[in-house]
Protein backbone atom coordinates (compact mmCIF):
# COMPACT_ATOMS: atom_id res chain seq x y z
CA UNK A 1 0.00 0.00 0.00
CA UNK A 2 1.48 3.00 -1.07
CA UNK A 3 2.22 5.33 2.10
CA UNK A 4 0.07 8.49 1.63
CA UNK A 5 -2.97 5.91 0.89
CA UNK A 6 -2.22 4.24 4.05
CA UNK A 7 -2.40 7.86 6.03
CA UNK A 8 -5.57 8.62 4.11
CA UNK A 9 -7.04 5.67 5.19
CA UNK A 10 -5.39 5.65 8.71
CA UNK A 11 -6.62 9.68 9.44
CA UNK A 12 -10.21 8.45 7.77
CA UNK A 13 -10.88 5.94 9.97
CA UNK A 14 -10.13 3.19 7.64
CA UNK A 15 -7.55 1.61 9.01
CA UNK A 16 -7.92 1.12 13.24
CA UNK A 17 -4.62 2.96 13.92
CA UNK A 18 -6.22 4.99 16.46
CA UNK A 19 -7.72 2.32 18.45
CA UNK A 20 -4.72 -0.33 18.17
CA UNK A 21 -3.83 -1.82 21.41
CA UNK A 22 -4.55 -5.24 21.41
CA UNK A 23 -1.80 -7.32 20.91
CA UNK A 24 0.56 -4.61 22.72
CA UNK A 25 -1.03 -4.32 26.03
CA UNK A 26 0.60 -7.07 27.86
CA UNK A 27 4.54 -6.36 28.64
CA UNK A 28 6.53 -7.13 31.73
CA UNK A 29 6.41 -4.00 34.80
CA UNK A 30 8.56 -0.63 33.77
CA UNK A 31 9.95 0.05 37.44
CA UNK A 32 13.39 1.44 37.89
CA UNK A 33 15.51 0.67 36.68
CA UNK A 34 13.08 0.79 33.70
CA UNK A 35 10.68 3.08 32.40
CA UNK A 36 8.20 3.44 29.89
CA UNK A 37 6.23 5.77 28.38
CA UNK A 38 3.12 5.61 25.14
CA UNK A 39 2.25 8.09 22.88
CA UNK A 40 -1.49 7.74 20.99
CA UNK A 41 -1.30 7.43 17.82
CA UNK A 42 -1.82 11.61 16.12
CA UNK A 43 -3.52 13.07 13.28
CA UNK A 44 -1.51 16.07 13.38
CA UNK A 45 0.48 16.23 9.93
CA UNK A 46 4.13 15.07 10.51
CA UNK A 47 3.37 13.13 13.54
CA UNK A 48 2.84 9.09 13.99
CA UNK A 49 -0.09 7.45 12.98
CA UNK A 50 0.13 4.71 15.00
CA UNK A 51 0.25 4.19 19.10
CA UNK A 52 3.70 3.59 20.64
CA UNK A 53 5.76 2.31 23.52
CA UNK A 54 9.10 2.94 24.50
CA UNK A 55 10.74 1.17 27.10
CA UNK A 56 14.04 2.14 28.78
CA UNK A 57 17.20 0.33 30.96
CA UNK A 58 19.59 2.72 32.71
CA UNK A 59 21.68 0.67 34.34
CA UNK A 60 21.56 1.12 38.27
CA UNK A 61 24.68 3.70 39.95
CA UNK A 62 24.86 5.68 36.67
CA UNK A 63 24.98 9.00 36.94
CA UNK A 64 25.16 10.87 34.08
CA UNK A 65 24.04 8.41 31.23
CA UNK A 66 26.56 8.49 27.98
CA UNK A 67 24.71 7.92 25.41
CA UNK A 68 21.57 5.05 24.23
CA UNK A 69 21.41 2.36 23.01
CA UNK A 70 18.59 1.74 20.95
CA UNK A 71 16.77 -2.11 19.56
CA UNK A 72 14.58 -1.43 17.00
CA UNK A 73 12.05 -4.01 15.80
CA UNK A 74 10.90 -4.87 12.04
CA UNK A 75 7.40 -4.60 10.40
CA UNK A 76 4.12 -6.63 11.05
CA UNK A 77 2.38 -7.56 14.81
CA UNK A 78 4.24 -10.07 15.93
CA UNK A 79 7.86 -8.19 15.17
CA UNK A 80 6.63 -5.08 16.63
CA UNK A 81 5.19 -6.45 19.37
CA UNK A 82 8.47 -8.26 20.17
CA UNK A 83 9.88 -4.30 20.72
CA UNK A 84 8.12 -4.82 24.71
CA UNK A 85 10.43 -6.64 25.47
CA UNK A 86 13.68 -5.09 24.12
CA UNK A 87 15.11 -3.46 26.54
CA UNK A 88 14.88 -6.45 28.89
CA UNK A 89 17.26 -8.18 27.10
CA UNK A 90 20.59 -8.90 29.57
CA UNK A 91 22.81 -9.12 26.61
CA UNK A 92 22.30 -5.87 24.80
CA UNK A 93 21.85 -4.74 28.52
CA UNK A 94 25.53 -5.81 29.05
CA UNK A 95 26.54 -3.69 26.39
CA UNK A 96 24.65 -0.36 27.45
CA UNK A 97 26.38 -1.04 30.66
CA UNK A 98 29.66 -1.09 29.82
CA UNK A 99 29.47 2.35 27.96
CA UNK A 100 27.01 3.67 30.56
CA UNK A 101 24.27 3.93 28.18
CA UNK A 102 20.93 3.17 28.47
CA UNK A 103 18.90 0.77 26.52
CA UNK A 104 15.61 2.06 24.28
CA UNK A 105 13.40 -0.67 22.96
CA UNK A 106 9.99 1.05 20.98
CA UNK A 107 7.35 -0.44 20.09
CA UNK A 108 5.12 0.98 17.14
CA UNK A 109 1.29 -0.61 17.19
CA UNK A 110 1.07 -1.78 14.25
CA UNK A 111 -1.75 -3.48 12.95
CA UNK A 112 -0.82 -6.27 10.76
CA UNK A 113 -2.25 -4.81 7.86
CA UNK A 114 -1.44 -1.26 7.94
CA UNK A 115 1.52 -0.31 5.86
CA UNK A 116 5.28 -0.37 7.74
CA UNK A 117 6.45 2.74 6.35
CA UNK A 118 4.35 4.84 8.41
CA UNK A 119 7.01 4.36 11.17
CA UNK A 120 9.98 2.61 9.58
CA UNK A 121 10.46 5.83 7.40
CA UNK A 122 11.50 8.36 10.20
CA UNK A 123 10.22 11.15 8.22
CA UNK A 124 7.02 9.77 9.17
CA UNK A 125 6.68 10.81 12.18
CA UNK A 126 8.96 8.35 14.30
CA UNK A 127 11.81 10.25 14.30
CA UNK A 128 10.03 13.08 16.15
CA UNK A 129 8.41 10.42 18.69
CA UNK A 130 11.35 8.86 19.15
CA UNK A 131 13.07 12.09 20.08
CA UNK A 132 9.96 13.48 22.35
CA UNK A 133 10.31 10.14 23.95
CA UNK A 134 13.78 10.57 25.21
CA UNK A 135 12.84 14.11 26.56
CA UNK A 136 9.82 12.88 28.13
CA UNK A 137 11.82 9.49 29.67
CA UNK A 138 14.63 11.69 30.25
CA UNK A 139 12.11 13.89 32.87
CA UNK A 140 10.76 10.77 34.26
CA UNK A 141 13.79 9.38 35.01
CA UNK A 142 16.01 11.87 36.61
CA UNK A 143 18.00 11.88 33.51
CA UNK A 144 17.61 15.32 31.27
CA UNK A 145 20.83 14.07 29.31
CA UNK A 146 18.70 11.68 27.53
CA UNK A 147 17.65 14.08 25.29
CA UNK A 148 21.05 15.32 24.10
CA UNK A 149 23.14 12.50 24.35
CA UNK A 150 24.64 10.34 20.73
CA UNK A 151 22.78 7.46 19.50
CA UNK A 152 24.08 3.44 18.67
CA UNK A 153 20.98 1.97 16.54
CA UNK A 154 20.70 -1.76 15.97
CA UNK A 155 17.49 -1.90 13.47
CA UNK A 156 15.95 -5.29 12.11
CA UNK A 157 14.08 -5.33 8.57
CA UNK A 158 11.62 -2.40 8.75
CA UNK A 159 14.25 -1.39 11.92
CA UNK A 160 17.09 -1.58 9.13
CA UNK A 161 15.17 0.85 7.25
CA UNK A 162 14.87 2.94 10.61
CA UNK A 163 17.90 3.51 11.63
CA UNK A 164 19.37 3.70 8.48
CA UNK A 165 17.44 6.48 7.81
CA UNK A 166 18.15 8.18 11.00
CA UNK A 167 21.93 7.66 10.14
CA UNK A 168 21.48 10.07 6.92
CA UNK A 169 19.12 12.35 8.81
CA UNK A 170 21.01 12.43 11.88
CA UNK A 171 24.94 11.11 11.76
CA UNK A 172 26.02 14.03 14.00
CA UNK A 173 24.22 11.93 16.97
CA UNK A 174 24.75 8.72 15.85
CA UNK A 175 27.69 6.35 17.22
CA UNK A 176 27.06 3.79 14.91
CA UNK A 177 24.45 1.58 13.09
CA UNK A 178 23.42 -1.73 12.61
CA UNK A 179 21.43 -2.98 9.63
CA UNK A 180 19.82 -6.17 9.89
CA UNK A 181 18.18 -7.68 7.08
CA UNK A 182 16.82 -3.67 6.02
CA UNK A 183 18.16 -0.58 4.22
CA UNK A 184 17.13 2.77 3.36
CA UNK A 185 15.87 4.29 0.06
CA UNK A 186 18.99 5.85 -1.85
CA UNK A 187 17.48 5.67 -5.53
CA UNK A 188 14.04 6.32 -6.37
CA UNK A 189 11.69 3.32 -7.32
CA UNK A 190 8.06 3.44 -8.33
CA UNK A 191 5.30 3.80 -5.25
CA UNK A 192 8.11 3.81 -2.45
CA UNK A 193 9.86 6.57 -0.38
CA UNK A 194 11.71 8.96 -1.79
CA UNK A 195 15.29 8.51 -1.63
CA UNK A 196 17.55 10.06 1.18
CA UNK A 197 20.25 12.18 0.28
CA UNK A 198 24.05 11.10 1.48
CA UNK A 199 25.69 13.60 3.45
CA UNK A 200 29.65 13.76 3.82
CA UNK A 201 28.81 13.56 7.91
CA UNK A 202 26.65 10.71 7.16
CA UNK A 203 29.63 8.66 5.35
CA UNK A 204 31.88 8.84 8.73
CA UNK A 205 29.33 7.08 10.82
CA UNK A 206 29.90 3.43 10.87
CA UNK A 207 27.29 1.01 9.64
CA UNK A 208 27.25 -2.45 8.96
CA UNK A 209 24.69 -4.09 6.77
CA UNK A 210 23.84 -7.23 8.21
CA UNK A 211 21.69 -10.23 6.45
CA UNK A 212 21.11 -13.84 5.83
CA UNK A 213 22.49 -16.14 3.01
CA UNK A 214 19.14 -17.01 1.55
CA UNK A 215 18.16 -13.41 1.96
CA UNK A 216 18.92 -13.06 -2.25
CA UNK A 217 22.31 -14.47 -1.35
CA UNK A 218 21.82 -17.41 -2.59
CA UNK A 219 18.67 -18.10 -3.15
CA UNK A 220 16.62 -15.42 -5.22
CA UNK A 221 13.58 -17.32 -5.14
CA UNK A 222 11.95 -16.89 -1.40
CA UNK A 223 9.68 -13.93 -0.63
CA UNK A 224 13.40 -12.28 1.04
CA UNK A 225 15.23 -12.37 -2.12
CA UNK A 226 14.71 -8.78 -2.09
CA UNK A 227 16.65 -7.78 0.29
CA UNK A 228 20.34 -8.71 -0.57
CA UNK A 229 19.91 -6.21 -4.06
CA UNK A 230 18.95 -3.14 -2.01
CA UNK A 231 21.45 -3.92 1.14
CA UNK A 232 24.35 -4.56 -2.21
CA UNK A 233 23.44 -1.15 -3.90
CA UNK A 234 23.44 0.73 -0.72
CA UNK A 235 26.51 -0.31 0.17
CA UNK A 236 28.08 -0.13 -2.80
CA UNK A 237 26.90 3.75 -2.94
CA UNK A 238 27.68 4.80 0.26
CA UNK A 239 31.27 3.12 0.50
CA UNK A 240 31.89 4.42 -3.43
CA UNK A 241 32.05 7.82 -1.50
CA UNK A 242 34.56 6.89 1.18
CA UNK A 243 31.65 5.97 3.48
CA UNK A 244 32.50 3.39 6.45
CA UNK A 245 30.75 0.67 6.15
CA UNK A 246 30.50 -3.02 6.07
CA UNK A 247 28.66 -6.32 4.85
CA UNK A 248 28.19 -9.36 7.32
CA UNK A 249 26.21 -12.17 5.59
CA UNK A 250 24.96 -14.78 7.78
CA UNK A 251 25.79 -18.20 6.01
CA UNK A 252 22.83 -20.13 8.22
CA UNK A 253 19.52 -17.90 7.47
CA UNK A 254 17.25 -16.10 5.86
CA UNK A 255 15.55 -12.89 7.68
CA UNK A 256 15.64 -14.37 11.12
CA UNK A 257 18.30 -12.90 13.17
CA UNK A 258 19.65 -16.02 13.91
CA UNK A 259 23.20 -15.31 15.80
CA UNK A 260 24.25 -12.22 15.08
CA UNK A 261 24.24 -10.62 18.54
CA UNK A 262 27.62 -12.13 18.51
CA UNK A 263 28.81 -9.66 16.61
CA UNK A 264 26.25 -6.96 16.20
CA UNK A 265 27.12 -6.44 20.16
CA UNK A 266 31.10 -6.75 19.43
CA UNK A 267 30.86 -4.39 16.65
CA UNK A 268 28.81 -1.67 18.93
CA UNK A 269 31.15 -1.94 21.47
CA UNK A 270 34.08 -1.26 18.97
CA UNK A 271 31.97 1.74 17.72
CA UNK A 272 31.45 3.24 21.22
CA UNK A 273 34.31 2.74 22.66
CA UNK A 274 36.01 4.38 19.78
CA UNK A 275 33.85 7.59 19.36
CA UNK A 276 31.86 7.97 22.80
CA UNK A 277 33.17 11.34 24.24
CA UNK A 278 34.03 11.28 27.91
CA UNK A 279 32.68 15.25 28.32
CA UNK A 280 28.78 14.83 28.59
CA UNK A 281 27.56 17.44 25.44
CA UNK A 282 31.07 17.14 23.63
CA UNK A 283 31.52 15.81 19.61
CA UNK A 284 31.80 12.05 18.70
CA UNK A 285 35.20 11.35 17.95
CA UNK A 286 36.19 10.29 14.70
CA UNK A 287 36.95 6.34 13.91
CA UNK A 288 40.44 5.96 14.23
CA UNK A 289 41.19 5.29 10.65
CA UNK A 290 45.22 3.40 11.16
CA UNK A 291 43.10 0.45 12.98
CA UNK A 292 40.88 -0.45 10.28
CA UNK A 293 40.65 -3.83 7.75
CA UNK A 294 39.47 -4.07 5.01
CA UNK A 295 38.12 -7.67 2.82
CA UNK A 296 35.86 -7.75 -0.49
CA UNK A 297 32.25 -8.65 -0.12
CA UNK A 298 31.75 -12.29 0.35
CA UNK A 299 28.76 -11.63 -2.33
CA UNK A 300 28.17 -15.14 -2.97
CA UNK A 301 28.04 -16.56 0.15
CA UNK A 302 30.05 -19.12 -0.07
CA UNK A 303 34.02 -18.15 0.04
CA UNK A 304 35.46 -16.26 2.95
CA UNK A 305 38.53 -14.26 2.86
CA UNK A 306 40.63 -12.90 5.63
CA UNK A 307 40.56 -9.53 6.41
CA UNK A 308 43.79 -7.01 5.90
CA UNK A 309 44.77 -4.12 7.92
CA UNK A 310 43.55 -0.90 5.58
CA UNK A 311 46.85 0.00 4.79
CA UNK A 312 47.90 -3.32 3.26
CA UNK A 313 44.84 -3.60 1.36
CA UNK A 314 45.82 -4.02 -2.37
CA UNK A 315 42.23 -4.22 -4.27
CA UNK A 316 39.71 -1.52 -4.66
CA UNK A 317 39.11 0.35 -1.71
CA UNK A 318 35.74 1.60 -2.76
CA UNK A 319 34.59 -1.34 -2.80
CA UNK A 320 36.14 -3.28 0.04
CA UNK A 321 33.80 -4.31 3.48
CA UNK A 322 35.31 -1.86 6.39
CA UNK A 323 35.94 -3.18 9.28
CA UNK A 324 36.71 -0.88 12.73
CA UNK A 325 39.68 -3.16 14.20
CA UNK A 326 41.47 -6.16 14.17
CA UNK A 327 39.62 -7.93 16.78
CA UNK A 328 36.30 -7.22 14.60
CA UNK A 329 37.85 -8.18 11.85
CA UNK A 330 38.73 -12.25 13.39
CA UNK A 331 34.95 -12.01 15.07
CA UNK A 332 33.38 -10.93 11.26
CA UNK A 333 35.13 -13.83 9.52
CA UNK A 334 34.15 -16.43 12.15
CA UNK A 335 30.62 -15.26 11.78
CA UNK A 336 30.66 -15.29 8.18
CA UNK A 337 32.13 -19.02 7.88
CA UNK A 338 29.35 -20.54 10.75
CA UNK A 339 28.51 -17.78 12.99
CA UNK A 340 30.52 -19.08 15.80
CA UNK A 341 32.21 -15.86 17.40
CA UNK A 342 34.69 -17.31 19.44
CA UNK A 343 34.96 -16.36 22.78
CA UNK A 344 37.89 -17.35 25.34
CA UNK A 345 36.70 -15.79 28.55
CA UNK A 346 34.41 -16.83 31.43
CA UNK A 347 30.73 -15.13 31.86
CA UNK A 348 30.53 -12.53 35.70
CA UNK A 349 29.50 -14.67 38.38
CA UNK A 350 26.29 -14.47 39.84
CA UNK A 351 25.89 -12.33 42.92
CA UNK A 352 23.37 -11.37 45.16
CA UNK A 353 22.43 -15.57 46.00
CA UNK A 354 19.45 -15.65 48.62
CA UNK A 355 18.06 -18.55 50.57
CA UNK A 356 14.51 -18.67 52.18
CA UNK A 357 13.48 -22.09 52.68
CA UNK A 358 14.18 -23.96 49.77
CA UNK A 359 13.43 -20.74 47.38
CA UNK A 360 16.81 -19.56 45.60
CA UNK A 361 16.79 -16.49 44.00
CA UNK A 362 19.98 -14.51 42.81
CA UNK A 363 21.13 -11.60 40.32
CA UNK A 364 23.72 -12.34 37.51
CA UNK A 365 25.15 -10.12 34.40
CA UNK A 366 25.28 -11.21 31.06
CA UNK A 367 28.68 -12.03 29.78
CA UNK A 368 28.99 -9.22 26.74
CA UNK A 369 30.56 -11.21 24.42
CA UNK A 370 28.30 -14.63 24.30
CA UNK A 371 25.47 -13.55 26.78
CA UNK A 372 24.07 -16.27 29.10
CA UNK A 373 22.92 -19.45 28.12
CA UNK A 374 22.16 -21.47 31.69
CA UNK A 375 23.02 -21.38 35.32
CA UNK A 376 24.28 -24.62 37.56
CA UNK A 377 22.95 -24.81 40.75
CA UNK A 378 25.05 -26.85 43.19
CA UNK A 379 23.99 -27.75 46.88
CA UNK A 380 26.76 -29.26 49.10
CA UNK A 381 29.51 -28.99 46.65
CA UNK A 382 27.21 -31.66 43.77
CA UNK A 383 25.04 -30.07 40.65
CA UNK A 384 21.25 -30.78 41.89
CA UNK A 385 20.00 -28.57 39.10
CA UNK A 386 20.31 -26.69 35.50
CA UNK A 387 17.85 -23.46 35.09
CA UNK A 388 16.68 -23.67 32.75
CA UNK A 389 16.72 -27.18 32.15
CA UNK A 390 17.09 -27.14 28.21
CA UNK A 391 17.39 -23.51 27.34
CA UNK A 392 15.96 -22.87 23.94
CA UNK A 393 16.12 -20.15 21.02
CA UNK A 394 14.70 -21.24 17.24
CA UNK A 395 17.28 -19.35 15.84
CA UNK A 396 20.14 -19.54 17.01
CA UNK A 397 22.33 -20.79 20.40
CA UNK A 398 20.41 -21.34 23.08
CA UNK A 399 19.60 -18.85 25.80
CA UNK A 400 18.64 -18.28 29.23
CA UNK A 401 16.05 -15.74 27.96
CA UNK A 402 15.47 -17.55 24.92
CA UNK A 403 14.69 -15.17 22.15
CA UNK A 404 12.42 -13.87 19.08
CA UNK A 405 12.39 -13.69 15.85
CA UNK A 406 13.32 -9.78 16.20
CA UNK A 407 16.17 -10.67 18.81
CA UNK A 408 13.86 -9.75 21.91
CA UNK A 409 13.44 -12.35 25.22
CA UNK A 410 9.78 -13.82 25.10
CA UNK A 411 7.43 -13.19 27.49
CA UNK A 412 6.68 -13.97 30.42
CA UNK A 413 10.28 -13.10 31.02
CA UNK A 414 13.20 -15.79 32.16
CA UNK A 415 13.25 -15.30 35.91
CA UNK A 416 16.41 -16.23 38.35
CA UNK A 417 15.16 -18.50 40.77
CA UNK A 418 15.06 -22.31 41.64
CA UNK A 419 13.31 -24.00 44.36
CA UNK A 420 14.93 -26.83 46.12
CA UNK A 421 12.56 -29.60 46.07
CA UNK A 422 14.66 -32.12 47.35
CA UNK A 423 16.41 -30.23 50.27
CA UNK A 424 16.14 -32.04 53.63
CA UNK A 425 13.95 -30.01 55.86
CA UNK A 426 16.08 -28.49 59.01
CA UNK A 427 19.24 -29.18 57.18
CA UNK A 428 21.51 -26.16 56.35
CA UNK A 429 22.85 -26.26 52.86
CA UNK A 430 25.98 -24.36 51.20
CA UNK A 431 24.71 -23.56 47.54
CA UNK A 432 26.31 -21.72 44.81
CA UNK A 433 25.24 -20.97 41.59
CA UNK A 434 27.18 -21.13 37.93
CA UNK A 435 26.68 -19.07 35.07
CA UNK A 436 27.38 -20.87 31.43
CA UNK A 437 27.72 -18.52 28.34
CA UNK A 438 26.38 -19.41 25.23
CA UNK A 439 29.97 -20.38 24.65
CA UNK A 440 29.82 -23.34 26.99
CA UNK A 441 32.49 -21.04 29.34
CA UNK A 442 31.51 -21.14 33.15
CA UNK A 443 32.00 -18.76 35.83
CA UNK A 444 32.91 -18.77 39.69
CA UNK A 445 31.40 -18.50 42.41
CA UNK A 446 31.30 -18.76 46.21
CA UNK A 447 29.04 -20.84 48.30
CA UNK A 448 26.19 -19.11 50.60
CA UNK A 449 27.67 -20.42 53.76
Amino acid sequence: MHRFLALFLALSGTLPLLAQRTPYDVFPAAEPPYHRIRYDASTEPGRLTFAANFTLWIPPGVRTVRGVIVHQHGCGEGSCKSGLTGAYDLHWQALARKHQCALLSPSYEQPESAECQLWCDPRNGSDEAFQRALSDLGAQSGHPELARVPWALWGHSGGGFWAGGMVLLHPDRIVAAWLRSGVPPIQQTDGRPAPYSISEASCQVPVMCNLGVKEGVSDRTNRFAGVWPGVERYFKTLRSRGALIGVSIDPLTSHECGNQRYLAILWLDACLTARLPQRAGAALKPMPAAAAYLVPINANGTAVLSPVPAAKYAGKREEAVWLPNREIAHAWEDYSRNTMVQDRTPPPAPKNLRVKGNQLTWEADADLESGLAQFLIERDGQVVARVPESPKNPFGRPLFQNLQYSDTPPQPLAAMKYTDTTAVPGTRHQYRVIAINTAGLQSASKPRR
